[in-house]
């Protein structure tokens, strides 16, 4: 059943045309490869800081936030404290090393540090965590886009794919990122709309404000040291920091973007920037939650992530509420693309290139567009598996592949912590990313592995909360590879085979 009004399709539709329309107009000019993967290294800082906000965004951000400020109060902004300080440490300390050389990914340089077995390794682990962590992220953020617009949850997959597909193949990188300052415009728009609103339904901001303080939901510190809990200062400045440096600092989708500048300096500008806007967008969102609050539409039977569709479809006027569901869609749509266009050009630099020895930038632009095609069709596809394959159950296969992230990003920044370590070689990072993938596997998913008996020594990690499994994965990589590289080398040869 077709929830939305037609004024509110008119919009969703006239949406889906201007994203077609970016990528039909990135088209020109695109001669090479590097034309297609990075934008022909001539994309603005502004450009690029909006761009990286809008990728980190997903569909599930902007429907769970709101509900997390409904329910708690702003204490999740400490996560976001820490993800500025964790830019501005990248900005430092890696991005120079990009800048380089004429650096394609952000594994080309470990090629020169470790060998190209640690580039092709990397990169694989790269191309595995991000298919199967995206693939679920388009299925999860499809359950509230069909919940909203009465479209069944393939439909929902399948149109968001298609579109997204569409413009990313044609128009590469520069598409992408200028869908994306589009999309953010749009889910922010959506966003104020949608505060306004549920002020003007509380009473004004004054009587919201007024009513959250009273409740300690305004509450943004909490000082207890307890590794348990998920927002804590402690937990945010240090868990927040070291995701943010692993995830903008060694993950090709957000380095991707930074080698678009054109200079080290516009790439700090941009990633330092992201940072200050991230702040204030979950601020946004958070706040959106606190005044549904404080409206009295968020019942304590309804369930979180449910709260803000649910204001959207009761008390948004038409063509409004298309303008929040478009920003939805935009949301989940620059996952997709950015994941399309990351994954196609790991898979053609640091293994295409690397295996054919064919490195002419016009061929590779035609490679690239091939994997384009096929990694578009393949993150579809996986959605689609996951959404069959949780049918009929409470979907616990959502909230554990939603963690895949944290079982490689410690192994990632690990790996590029391991190389100012100069007794560090090849081997001794192949062996710590081993061992901390295999220990954050259990480490991540302990508590369903604990209800077996075989597993029940795992209950403790179980208890400890997800801002701390990088710190943990990158402590874990740093003193497994330093313990491997004082080991003699026959010792360490043969344990490699």
């Amino acid at each position: 059943m077709t929830v939305l009004s037609t004024l509110d399709l008119i919009v969703v539709a006239l949406y889906f045309a201007v994203t077609l329309g970016i990528g039909f107009w990135a088209t020109r000019q695109q001669e090479t490869a590097g034309d297609y993967f990075l934008g022909a290294r001539n994309l603005p800082a502004w450009a690029i800081l909006l761009s990286i906000v809008a990728t980190e965004t997903s569909a599930l951000t902007v429907i769970s936030v709101p509900g997390i400020g409904a329910r708690g109060d702003l204490t999740f902004l400490q996560l976001t404290f820490g993800f500025l300080i964790g830019r501005i440490g990248v900005s430092l300390w890696l991005l120079p090393g990009y800048f380089r050389g004429d650096q394609e990914t952000a594994y080309a340089r470990l090629e020169s540090r470790f060998g190209v077995t640690t580039r092709r390794l990397v990169s694989v682990v790269f191309l595995i965590t991000r298919f199967l962590g995206d693939g679920v992220r388009i299925f999860a953020g499809a359950i509230p886009l069909a919940l909203i617009t009465g479209w069944n949850i393939p439909a929902a997959i399948i149109a968001m794919g298609c579109v997204t597909l569409v413009y990313t193949w044609f128009g590469g990188l520069k598409a992408v990122v200028w869908a994306d300052v589009v999309q953010l415009a749009v889910y922010l728009a959506g966003g104020v709309a949608a505060l306004l609103i549920a002020w003007e339904m509380a009473g004004g901001a004054q009587n919201a404000f007024f009513a959250a303080g009273s409740a300690g939901k305004l509450r943004m510190v909490d000082t207890r040291l307890d590794f348990s809990l998920p927002y804590t200062l402690v937990g945010g400045v240090i868990g927040g920091a070291m995701l943010s440096a692993a995830s903008h600092g060694t993950d090709h989708l957000i380095v991707q973007r930074l080698l678009a500048t054109r200079s080290l300096a516009a790439a700090r500008l941009a990633l330092i920037g992201s940072g200050v806007v991230v702040v204030l967008q979950f601020l946004l969102f958070l706040l959106v939650g606190v005044a549904i609050w404080a409206a009295g539409l968020a019942p304590k039977e309804l369930p979180a992530d449910q709260i803000f569709p649910r204001f959207i479809l009761d008390h948004l006027p038409r063509g409004l509420a298309g303008l929040v569901v478009a920003g939805i869609l935009a949301a989940a749509m620059s996952t997709i693309s950015s994941s399309i266009n990351a994954l196609a050009s790991s898979m053609t630099h640091d293994l295409y290139a690397g295996w054919t020895g064919r490195r002419d930038p016009s061929h590779l632009l035609r490679v690239g567009k091939l994997f384009s095609a096929l990694w578009g069709l393949s993150l579809i596809a996986g959605a689609l598996f996951f959404y069959l394959y949780a049918s009929g159950t409470d979907t616990p296969v959502v909230v554990l592949a939603l963690s895949i992230a944290s079982i490689t990003y410690g192994a990632l920044l690990g790996t590029y912590l391991l190389a100012v370590w100069r007794r560090a070689e090849g081997r001794d990072v192949v062996g710590a990313v081993a061992v901390t993938v295999i220990t954050m596997l259990l480490v991540v998913f302990a508590n369903p592995l604990s209800d077996h008996a075989a597993f029940g020594w795992l209950a403790p990690a179980g208890r400890l909360a997800w801002p701390w499994y990088v710190p943990l994965g990158t402590l874990l990589a740093v003193c497994t590879g330093v313990a491997l590289s004082y080991l003699p080398h026959g010792v360490r040869n043969s344990s490699h085979g």
